[in-house]
């Protein structure tokens, strides 16, 4: 009796799993058309829903693309478009991915005011989202995120999915300040400092959110400290952004102490900002204890450490203008080589213009004579001297 209880437990928990197997690997769909009707486009996409819902996403396709060829004017033709790139984005992978990237990039194109326009841009972000790189790598996949993600918020503010891409943004950032940052510290222990204040100050003016800034701007400070006292300004700026927009940070004392020793006003802690920086500790995730270890392995990055609150920058990422490039006497880089296009209004120039290149150097004249019409006598220290050859050959 005892053991066919234990059977019939044993039963229960095999049908428990397999009942939680079956719901994991079937994913509802998201934007499913509730309509009860039995229209025949309906049908076929119904059909194509279950296939999607089941994997079979090729079966979907091709019963989509049946709809949309027979059925020209179906209410159903923009979700059936939806619906193909929903299962190139499902079906994963590399080239899952790049096809439904340019099926939601069509969409958004074709029905834009729509309210699943926003859901396609930001299922486009986060096709580049998933496939970010860590911060000493490949940083193609987090540069096309955060101009996607930029896009998301700048086309659709009031969207539902502006908060999630808003914080999406704040991840992507927070690995591109993170790879600069590496590059930075890189040249600042290798005592390259114009190399590595040239990085941290493009960061620091960048990335303000980045949970390694203030560190940044010590280094920085450090930086322009060791480069001389011409950059004396540079020093107190960055010191003075520590103590007054990173009020909690751990380099607080020791830039004051600096500020002080380069008797420099020490500011007062900006209330916003630390007021920013309580919510960001209070909210920080913190990584499990295994975390680190399977890092090794993980290919996407650790963003536990990035911002949750905070207007991202919209702006792209752009190197700065060294501080150890002299300035010019209009207070410009001293760069001066600039190059300018412009269209050729003469088009008949090369036919009807002689090559100067080859027109052979007029004949010197002889001693005591003009030089021909149209050209000009050679320089005094390029003509042979006195009593030469070349003049005893002349005579």
């Amino acid at each position: 009796m005892h053991q066919h209880r234990h059977l019939i437990r044993y039963a229960i928990v095999l049908a428990g799993v397999a009942a939680l197997l079956s719901s994991c690997g079937r994913k509802r769909y998201e934007n499913p058309i509730t309509q009860d009707t039995q229209q025949p486009d309906k049908i076929l996409f119904d059909k194509a829903i279950k296939d999607i819902e089941k994997s079979r996403f090729e079966v979907a396709r091709l019963t989509l693309q049946t709809l949309i060829n027979t059925y020209d004017t179906s209410e159903y033709l923009a979700k059936a478009k939806l619906a193909i790139a929903d299962s190139w984005f499902r079906e994963g992978g590399a080239h899952g991915m790049a096809q439904a990237e340019a099926e939601y990039k069509d969409f958004i194109l074709f029905y834009p005011t729509m309210e699943e326009a926003a859901e396609a841009q930001e299922k486009v972000c986060s096709i580049h989202y998933r496939q970010m790189e860590k911060p000493d790598r490949d940083k193609t996949h987090a540069i096309r995120a955060e101009e996607e993600c930029r896009q998301l918020l700048v086309q659709f503010p009031n969207s539902k999915f502006a908060p999630s891409a808003q914080q999406m943004l704040r991840n992507i950032q927070e690995v591109l300040a993170e790879g600069e940052f590496r590059t930075g510290a890189f040249y600042h222990t290798k005592g390259s400092y114009p190399a590595a204040a040239n990085r941290l100050q493009a960061l620091v003016d960048q990335f303000p959110l980045f949970s390694g800034a203030d560190e940044a701007l010590w280094q920085l400070g450090d930086s322009y400290t060791r480069m001389g006292d011409r950059f004396r300004p540079q020093t107190v700026a960055a010191y003075t952004r520590i103590v007054k927009d990173y009020p909690l940070s751990a380099y607080v004392e020791q830039a004051k102490l600096r500020l002080k020793d380069l008797e420099a006003p020490v500011p007062e802690a900006d209330p916003v900002a630390l007021a920013r920086m309580k919510y960001e500790l209070e909210n920080r995730e913190n990584p499990g204890m295994m975390s680190h270890f399977w890092g090794m392995f993980r290919k996407s990055p650790d963003v536990s450490a990035a911002a949750k609150s905070g207007s991202p920058p919209m702006t792209g990422y752009r190197p700065t203008v060294p501080a150890s490039v002299p300035p010019t006497a209009a207070g410009g880089t001293g760069v001066t080589a600039d190059v300018s296009v412009s269209t050729v209004s003469d088009s008949t120039a090369l036919d009807t213009k002689p090559d100067a290149r080859q027109n052979p150097p007029a004949p010197e004249a002889a001693p005591g004579q003009q030089p021909a019409p149209g050209t000009q006598a050679a320089p005094a220290e390029s003509r042979p001297p006195a009593g030469s050859g070349a003049q005893k050959k002349q005579n």
